[in-house]
């Protein structure tokens, strides 16, 4: 009989059904499973639900010595198996020896949470869970179901777990991350019926399930007209836990050391530089000096590094995160008068920022989701969704047209990917005949250029709408796509 997900967990269909699934393996033999995420996504909900319905057992570590850690460990398997005291462990070997044994009769989840915690007091620990998974594997003959579950939020020290020369790489069954819900589930979990105030809010709390319970106390916006005042009441108000939330997220990943040049780079994104040599420029620094800022945030997926869709080239860099996006552009700059409680004041200044810095990026970044998976509105599913930037040299000024949304074909060996789309995306402006103009300019550049851009269809994609002439050229032509707020919300 399948494992019913709780109804308290909302979405994570895929996530639950890999999790039971990794669970319920009829083996008699040990299985390892790590699960990550950014913090705030709701992989603590899940794993005690896992370990509830499941009859498993779940422990969470926290900041603490070797000793104390093995103490709180061996006090959770107490509880656990109803023991008349606390069981004491000499050392990591010995616990996992007695955590292994839990499992002797039947599969069931064991899970730690917050393992980079325990690694950071035990360094060892990676290469003693190897060793035991290894001992059940290659050397005894005991039956043992153990379902290891390993979590953290530390990106960059869960990602190491499993790669390179890791004690743990090629011994793990399960690699699941908790990613933020996509647009659409944020904004049924919000319970944000209107699309543009679904658009509105996504561009300030993305996907993040804890900022709604947690963070607002459920406080949600009554409509679109709302929205000004929630902004005021919830994320400008130094009273609620989401007004600090941006700076504390980079303060709780471990390898961001110098907290002030890093707020600087992900500000320098914020403000619309993308490329290492701008992002160098805007906070001072030489390019070489803030690769390792780059890789850090990268690898704590609070940056996504994105690559032309088209040619190759240099990547460019988003925020990953949209609170963060929100805070550098609207938050720092007035950090002060927000603490005073200006909030009012900080908002009237800073809407249009918010508009062109926050609002235009996340709605373009929601426009490329919804091209990756709109398999009816191309002539074949696309195998990658970009940005690129068209340069038209037969014009001496306005000679360069960025492309915010080109969907291509799969790419395989020996063919030249079909270009199956390129579009452009505006937020806030009613797009009109002179935007497929452009597009169709753009695509005559690109088909000089040698790309297999003759059948793509030309897609305009805008918050606001579009004017008659260009309705009646999309009614005229099934080449021209035109995609809306309502469409992208459907």
């Amino acid at each position: 009989m399948p494992v019913t997900k709780p109804e308290r967990i909302f979405d994570r269909d895929s996530d639950w059904n890999a999790l039971v699934s990794f669970v319920e393996y009829a083996e008699p033999e040990p299985t390892l499973g790590v699960i990550s995420g950014r913090r705030r996504q709701g992989k603590t909900y899940l794993l005690t639900a896992l370990a509830e319905s499941m009859g498993g057992f779940y422990f969470q570590a926290d900041e603490s010595t070797e000793t104390e850690a093995l103490r709180m460990f061996g006090a959770a398997l107490a509880r656990f198996t109803n023991a008349p005291a606390p069981i004491m462990f000499s050392g990591w070997d010995d616990a996992l020896t007695h955590f292994f044994s839990l499992a002797a009769d039947r599969p069931i989840p064991l899970i730690i949470d917050e393992f980079p915690l325990l690694m950071k007091a035990s360094p060892a620990l990676p290469s003693i869970v190897q060793r035991h998974l290894d001992t059940y594997w290659h050397v005894s003959r005991e039956r043992c179901f153990a379902r290891v579950l390993l979590c953290g939020s530390a990106m960059s020290v869960m990602g190491g777990l499993l790669s390179g020369q890791a004690p743990l790489r090629g011994r793990a069954g399960l690699e699941l991350v908790v990613k933020p819900l996509r647009y659409r589930s944020a904004a049924a979990f919000w319970g944000a019926d209107d699309p543009t105030l679904a658009a509105l809010l996504h561009a300030v709390v993305g996907g993040t399930p804890a900022y709604r319970r947690q963070f607002v106390r459920n406080d949600t916006p009554d409509g679109s007209g709302d929205f000004d005042d929630w902004v005021r009441r919830t994320v400008l108000n130094p009273q609620t836990p989401l007004f600090r939330e941006a700076r504390y997220l980079l303060a709780e990943e471990m390898g961001a050391r110098d907290s002030g040049l890093y707020h600087s780079v992900l500000g320098a994104i914020a403000a619309g530089n993308s490329t290492n040599g701008g992002i160098a420029a805007y906070v001072g620094r030489k390019s070489a000096e803030i690769a390792h800022p780059l890789n850090v945030l990268e690898d704590c997926q609070l940056i996504v590094k994105d690559h032309d869709a088209l040619k190759s080239g240099k990547p460019v860099y988003r925020i990953a995160e949209p609170l963060i996006t929100f805070y550098q552009a609207v938050m720092r700059p007035q950090w002060a008068a927000l603490e005073l409680g200006e909030a009012e004041r900080v908002w009237r200044g800073s809407r249009p920022r918010f508009l062109s810095q926050v609002v235009g990026p996340d709605f373009e970044q929601t426009c490329r989701d919804w091209a990756i998976l709109a398999d009816d509105a191309f002539d074949e599913p696309p195998g990658e969704v970009g940005s690129t930037l068209v340069v038209d040299h037969a014009k001496r000024e306005n000679n360069k047209i960025q492309l915010d949304v080109v969907a291509v074909s799969p790419s395989l060996l020996g063919e030249k990917r079909r270009v199956l789309s390129i579009g452009e995306v505006k937020w806030d402006r009613v797009m009109g005949l002179g935007h497929l103009e452009r597009l169709r300019r753009a695509r005559e550049v690109l088909a000089a250029q040698g790309h297999r851009v003759e059948e793509a269809k030309l897609a305009c994609y805008s918050g606001a709408g579009f004017d008659a002439d260009l309705a009646a050229a999309a009614r005229r032509d099934d080449r021209v796509l035109l995609v809306d707020l309502p469409t992208l919300y459907g």
